[in-house]
């Protein structure tokens, strides 16, 4: 697991680095644009390309390009691997380019449909300039998905890193300099994303032509290519209902007003830190490994390295919901209220994000079990899942949205996550009973056990000492109480000698810098 161990460090460290410029670049656009009708409409728009970056790049059809991938490299070597990455890519561009296409014409008539708030034309107009990114997203998924097999994971995870410094760039930069109104900063932040698209393309392309791939556009319908459809096509609903149900909810959210969207967008992206830090982190390690164990027909290998996984992504996923759902108050003010972001902002995106933290355990858990079904060529089942889901996200949305507006958006999106996780590692077990999470019931209510006293030390200093003493009792919160927190639940692990501590103290270890000299 030591190998592992250095891959998913390695992934975490550099999604950590991106998170922060993430971070960063949502505290500018905060403070440009604040929960404004403008920037709930780019949120928006740019929820759409990233759904179908879902669909067609990151989502299904990695998880069905790995293992066929794997099988070309270990059975028929280099040479037919990247014959099937180059027959991959060029479908992939093509079914991009053409919905790239049509999206951009339907979108480009918007305004001769009268009647709607103005939001909604300003999403359709901002949605036209960015979904070209698409195109560039879903064919970088395709080239880090390769490298990933081969076991090169640092491409990948630099990927949002060089998109992030490019909307700050263009943002803070050009946007703030040679920008005089709102909408042509709103501009300057859309050519960010194209111009990312395109580095987050030419990365993994330049490194994968390092390995002795050459670019070739072959449409051939391969065994190859015609497995990954098979098992891709099933898939596109189950392994992306995840971003349609933010997609869904985003949308209803600009019904609301013109700030829920924006603020269901930043509510969201905090809940994205521990997400993406860890959970994607060791989902993207694991999958290859569980994916190799299931193409070799050794389920007890495959087993232990999923429970491994899914106890790494507990151990550090239920603490930081509960981290940042006790403090979600502090944690907005610090992080947004400043120039455009106002009070009143902060004290409607502080109870979203509370509530949106429930359903991050979940989720995290969500992304493994699903590729776990991928690895034993299994697409029918996540996508029967993902129907129930996708119907208990909208029924909650729609019925909840009418008394509790944003806050029920996000009510409605954690219990839809809730019941795929149950559902799908209810179905999972039942088709391999290897990886039924029984064998982890000691170690999740130790887990909970150790949340649960950080949590009370957590609200006790809070509510009882921090709380009323403005930006001080805030900084505090974060810079003294978050760490004090870590302590205690570290402690707690020890004292209950829970099984996996010293991987994650092993995983955090490759995370901290390390001194110079």
């Amino acid at each position: 697991m030591s190998k592992q161990l250095k891959n998913i460090g390695l992934v975490a460290g550099l999604t950590v680095v991106s998170r922060v410029l993430g971070l960063i670049r949502d505290q500018l656009s905060a403070a440009i644009f604040g929960a404004s009708m403008l920037n709930s409409a780019f949120v928006t728009a740019f929820r759409l390309p990233n759904l179908f970056r879902r669909l067609l790049g990151e989502g299904s059809m990695v998880a069905a390009f790995v293992p066929t991938l794997q099988h070309h490299l270990q059975k028929e070597g280099r040479e037919s691997a990247f014959k099937l990455v180059n027959q991959v890519a060029s479908w992939i561009l093509i079914a991009s380019g053409v919905l790239v296409g049509v999206g951009m014409l339907l979108c480009a008539q918007a305004r001769f449909f009268q009647g709607h708030e103005e939001r909604w034309y300003f999403s359709a107009d901002l949605t036209v300039i960015l979904f070209p990114y698409l195109i560039f997203i879903c064919l970088a998924a395709v080239f880090s998905a390769t490298l990933n097999v081969m076991q090169r994971f640092s491409e990948g995870a630099m990927s949002p890193v060089l998109l992030n410094i490019s909307m700050i760039l263009s943002l803070g930069g050009a946007g703030l300099h040679f920008a005089d109104t709102p909408l042509g900063q709103m501009h300057w932040l859309c050519a960010g994303v194209l111009i990312g698209g395109v580095l987050q393309l030419a990365l993994p392309a330049a490194s994968l032509a390092r390995e002795g791939w050459r670019p070739r556009f072959d449409l051939s319908l391969s065994p190859g290519v015609r497995e990954i459809a098979r098992l891709m096509v099933p898939g596109l609903w189950g392994a992306a209902i995840y971003q349609i149900n933010l997609f869904v909810s985003q949308y209803l959210a600009l019904w609301i007003d013109d700030s829920a969207a924006s603020l269901f967008f930043y509510a969201n992206r905090l809940t994205e830190l521990p997400i993406g830090v860890f959970a994607i982190a060791i989902s993207t390690v694991v999958y290859p490994l569980i994916s190799r164990h299931a193409a070799l027909g050794d389920m007890a290998a495959m087993a232990t390295d999923y429970l491994k996984g899914v106890r790494l992504i507990l151990l550090v996923n239920i603490p930081a919901a509960a981290g940042l759902a006790l403090l979600s108050e502090p944690i907005v003010r610090v992080l947004f209220q400043r120039g455009a972001f106002t009070a009143a902002n902060t004290h409607a995106l502080a109870p979203m994000l509370a509530v949106s933290v429930v359903g991050m355990p979940f989720f995290s858990v969500v992304s493994l079990t699903t590729r776990a079904f991928y690895a034993v060529k299994d697409t029918r089942s996540p996508v029967r899942i993902a129907t129930v889901s996708f119907i208990v996200n909208l029924l909650g949305c729609l019925v909840l949205m009418r008394f509790l507006g944003a806050v029920g958006l996000m009510v409605a999106s954690s219990l839809s996550v809730i019941v795929q996780c149950i559902l799908l590692q209810r179905l999972l077990s039942a088709k391999l009973p290897g990886l039924h999470l029984g064998s982890l019931g000691r170690d999740i209510a130790k887990i909970l056990s150790a949340a649960a006293l950080m949590g009370v030390v957590v609200a006790l200093a809070w509510h009882g000492v921090l709380h009323g003493h403005g930006k001080a009792g805030d900084w505090l919160a974060l810079m003294g109480l978050i760490p004090t927190a870590v302590a205690v639940y570290a402690a707690m692990l020890w004292v209950l000698k829970i099984e996996g501590r010293e991987e994650l103290s092993a995983l955090l270890a490759k995370l901290r810098p390390k001194p110079k000299g």
